[in-house]
């Protein structure tokens, strides 16, 4: 659960440091006052866009810290991605300076914002004021319903995805059949030019690293007799030659200065490396004889290279690549070339395609299955809690109409609602006035709520357009359900505000140096009273409003 919240030069915050509590707390002031910057701050915390605009004018930059309490889930989370603390909870910082450049961490620890919304999923959930009008929309009534039937595994969501992407890859191969059967004879053109390319290439028989051997061996017997020439010179110089060859010439010398080191030991060195300079030089006459053995002149070798390297340069020149990447460009138009039979083989093409969609139907299927029992369970339990909001008699469903297939699945998903007893349900954009689907919202709310783990929940005015009698059960509600979650809510209903267990006041103040601030205090048994007082009568608060917001919190 969220434990405090620091906020530091946020839009018209100064500097606030709030503590919470488990159950039900409520955040209410004078409309103006800045009761959401609570909630955009903490937003920003978990992840979300801010700019520059959010830093408070004159300040340097804004700087908000969550410290939460985390479950086995969190936990998890924090130590798969090594964030995890010895103190056991997570710490969301964020930081955004005046110009624009954002920061994150968590624990102490950089993060990015993207690992600030993972977590954040993990940790709050967020219902803001305008729920309501999301729910006219398609799109969202699927989200909402599948969000419910993934239950706590998120069976329905990943069944979803695994839908959208089968169909998506259904869809490219009837495209890339279709595209086929129009475009038959340019593909048939491109099939047999590759053909004669590949069997060019084949004809050819370039093997891996040929180019570069078949170039040395070329080089080596165009100059065949002047490496016999200077190999020769070199033997006779070392060994062979009449006058002295230099071997000999080391072997008196080490002869004359091995007869000198009985008078000086200190010539003894120099023999030793004259020694080894001999005896490296008659390995290098050993190397030399080897070698002569070995090259020789083979002028119908040196013809056949010629004709072999002519023919593979006029082959890299025709394809426009360099020799040594012959072999390279076989495999790519080879490979090329069998990629294009497969598209061009037509009735390859429809068993994928009908492979593909039977895989769709089936994955689709199994989703319609999860859908039609979340359907009824979301339909009975929003159906009781209408009863609960003054809607006595009304009903509502969650209809799945068969549709063509679609990324969505086999159904389109509507919300019925019928407002009173003997009326047909009707579509929920058609029928519910603005109080009723304000209220079919909060029940939503409330009910997909149990449906997850997060320890946190927030309900950012989502009961505008409810008033009276209603009210007070919207707050029994959420009282209810902060006895097994922390809730927060910003209300501007006094019955909802009476029944928090924590209560806080945003008001607006001036400071030294002129400019307007908000400001956040948790309120004691007396001010409470004052500020219900104050929701109730507005700005003149009388005894009666008074012993009115005195019944209300006794309530």
């Amino acid at each position: 659960m969220l434990r405090t919240l620091s906020i530091r030069d946020f839009v018209i915050v100064d500097s606030i440091e709030l503590e919470f509590s488990a159950g039900f707390s409520v955040l209410t002031g004078e409309t103006g006052a800045g009761k959401s910057i609570l909630i955009d701050a903490l937003t920003l915390a978990l992840g979300g866009r801010g700019d520059a605009s959010v830093v408070r004018e004159g300040a340097a930059k804004a700087d908000i810290t969550a410290d939460f309490g985390v479950g086995a889930q969190a936990g998890a989370w924090l130590a798969a991605n090594e964030f995890a603390s010895d103190e056991g909870g997570a710490l969301l910082r964020r930081v955004i300076d005046n110009a624009g450049r954002s920061k994150a961490y968590i624990n102490g620890i950089a993060a990015t914002a993207a690992q600030l919304r993972e977590l954040g999923d993990l940790l709050v959930d967020i219902h803001g004021q305008h729920a309501h009008q999301s729910l006219l929309k398609t799109e969202a009534q699927r989200a909402l319903l599948d969000s419910q039937a993934a239950g706590r595994d998120g069976g329905a969501e990943a069944g979803a995805r695994a839908v959208a992407g089968l169909y998506k890859s259904w869809r490219a191969l009837v495209k890339q059949r279709e595209e086929y059967e129009s475009n038959a004879a340019n593909v048939l053109y491109e099939r047999e030019r590759l053909e004669w390319q590949v069997g060019e290439l084949e004809k050819l028989a370039a093997k891996p690293g040929e180019w570069a051997d078949i170039t040395g061996e070329h080089s080596r017997l165009s100059h065949a007799a002047s490496l016999l020439e200077g190999a020769q010179e070199t033997l006779g110089a070392l060994s062979e030659q009449e006058d002295q060859p230099i071997l000999s010439q080391l072997s008196l010398l080490n002869q004359k200065l091995g007869k000198l080191v009985s008078v000086d030991a200190a010539l003894q060195p120099v023999i030793d490396l004259i020694e080894s300079a001999r005896i490296q030089l008659q390995e290098g006459v050993y190397a030399l004889n080897t070698y002569l053995d070995r090259v020789e002149l083979d002028p119908e070798r040196l013809r056949r290279l010629d004709a072999r390297m002519e023919a593979l340069h006029g082959m890299a020149r025709k394809f426009r690549v360099a020799p040594e990447e012959l072999c390279d460009e076989h495999a790519r138009l080879t490979a090329k070339l069998q990629q294009l039979a497969e598209a061009s083989d037509i009735e390859g093409l429809r068993r994928q395609e009908e492979g593909q969609l039977a895989a769709y139907l089936e994955e689709a299927g199994k989703l319609s299955l999860t859908r039609r029992v979340a359907a009824q369970a979301l339909g009975g339990a929003v159906t009781a809690a209408m009863q609960e909001l003054n809607m006595g008699g009304g009903s509502f469903e969650v209809a799945l109409h068969p549709c063509e297939p679609s990324g969505g699945g086999l159904e389109h998903i509507e919300f019925l609602v019928a407002g009173h007893a003997g009326t047909a349900p009707r579509p929920l954009a058609k029928v519910a006035s603005g109080g009723e689907l304000a209220r079919i919202a909060l029940a939503i709310s409330v009910i997909t709520s149990n449906a997850t783990t997060t320890p946190t929940l927030i309900f950012d005015e989502v009961d505008s357009g409810i008033g009276g009698g209603v009210a007070e059960v919207v707050g029994r509600l959420l009282k209810r359900l902060g006895q097994e979650r922390q809730v927060l809510c910003v209300t501007h209903l006094p019955q909802v505000a009476s029944q928090a267990s924590q209560h806080f006041q945003v008001a607006k103040s001036t400071l030294a140096s002129g400019k307007t601030a908000s400001r956040i205090d948790i309120l004691d048994a007396k001010a409470r009273v004052e500020e219900v007082a104050r929701m109730l009568g507005g700005l003149e608060i009388t005894a009666t409003t008074r012993k009115h917001a005195r019944e209300l919190l006794a309530s």
